[in-house]
């Protein structure tokens, strides 16, 4: 089991907020506790939104908690009247995420109120607002994730699973239902790279020179999502078509592997000349070649074949575009990576630190 960052952000921060809740003297620390664990956030920028959210939903929490309590009391019937009206009016106000604390401070505030409503219900809402600060000041001081290093390496290791699932397959060697079961995890991968992408996205840079520097390292990490998703497009034409492109004629399917294998090579080749490790390939002249050749093949094919077999080719045509598809996308990566190191060289940095677990 790993312990991520976020783990340790809860902790402190829950320690943080009852520590104060104490030396404040603040009755039922717990509560600061608790508003702890809802407003930890993973980024600095989303905290800074979620503390101004908290803030308007524990106003409101408050002011219909208190209102219940003056007119109607705290019986349970009025506590859960009183949740379905803090929750109406959250949804309305589209702040869906703070839902869960403004309820918080709503039975914070309605479970014993006693005869002083108003300083009860104010030290409720100042011990609730304490577990909220000290989310905010952990997210500020913590060391934030290395999410530019977890965006590489996810989309760098879930490349990788998809090129050699993609060489497999000339074989027929592939367990096909082990496949489809993977093609599956490979999809949640992209989810996962989009997410890790916001979150990168989300770090704010303080100073003009690091910004631009980002914008532009934005732009080839989201053709870089991209491009994955077009060799997980062809993976799962393969997949699906296996047999029909086997039954296509040799020519065809060794012009087809071959082809994919030059982009597949370039792919790689693209990932680690971004990290500088490699320098520019010329891979991209053959597939120029191979993509002419490929249609030569197919036209040449179709004109062949009996009526009956053409219906392959509709499959195949699919494949091919794919296939045109993704090469294209390897050429554009291959000028915003060639662009990111020719111009601007002193702004552009790169913050990869070795391999960590994703």
């Amino acid at each position: 089991m790993k312990l991520g960052a976020r783990i340790f952000k809860t902790g402190l921060a829950i320690m943080l907020a009852l520590f104060v809740a104490e030396i404040l003297g603040l009755p039922a620390p717990l509560f600061a506790g608790i508003a702890a664990i809802f407003s930890i956030q993973p980024t600095v920028y989303r905290s800074y939104l979620s503390i101004i959210e908290q803030i308007q939903s524990n106003i409101i929490g408050a002011v219909v908690a208190f209102l219940f309590v003056y007119f109607l009391g705290n019986d349970i019937l009025v506590i859960g009247l009183a949740a379905i009206v803090v929750i109406a009016i959250n949804l309305k106000l589209k702040t869906d995420s703070t839902i869960g604390l403004s309820l918080v401070t709503v039975i914070a505030i309605m479970e014993n109120p006693g005869s002083e409503l108003f300083s009860y219900a104010l030290l409720r809402f100042s011990t609730i607002m304490v577990g909220v600060a000290s989310s905010f000041v952990i997210n500020l001081v913590f060391l934030p994730p290395k999410y530019e290093t977890k965006l590489y390496y996810r989309i760098s290791n879930t490349t990788d699973e998809i090129i050699r699932w993609i060489r497999i397959q000339p074989s027929m060697s592939s367990e096909h239902t082990l496949l489809k079961a993977d093609i599956k995890k490979l999809k949640e991968n992209l989810v996962k790279m989009d997410q890790l992408y916001l979150l990168y996205k989300e770090e704010r840079n303080y100073f003009k020179k690091t910004a631009l520097s980002k914008y532009r390292k934005l732009v080839i990490y989201r053709h870089m999502i991209s491009t994955s998703g077009r060799a997980l497009n062809i993976l799962k034409r393969l997949h699906r078509y296996e047999n029909e492109l086997h039954l296509m004629p040799e020519g065809f399917q060794e012009a087809i592997h071959e082809h994919l294998n030059t982009l597949t090579v370039l792919h790689e080749q693209l990932l680690l000349q971004f990290l500088g490790k490699v320098r520019t390939s010329e891979l991209s002249e053959k597939h120029t070649q191979f993509r002419k050749e490929l249609m030569d093949l197919f036209f040449l094919y179709e004109k062949c074949m009996d009526r009956e077999d053409q219906y392959h080719l509709f499959h195949m045509l699919q494949l091919i575009s794919d296939v045109m598809e993704y090469g294209e996308y390897l050429e554009h990566l291959e000028k915003l990576i060639h662009n990111f190191y020719t111009f601007h060289k002193e702004e552009n940095i790169l913050t990869i630190t070795e391999e960590e677990e994703v």
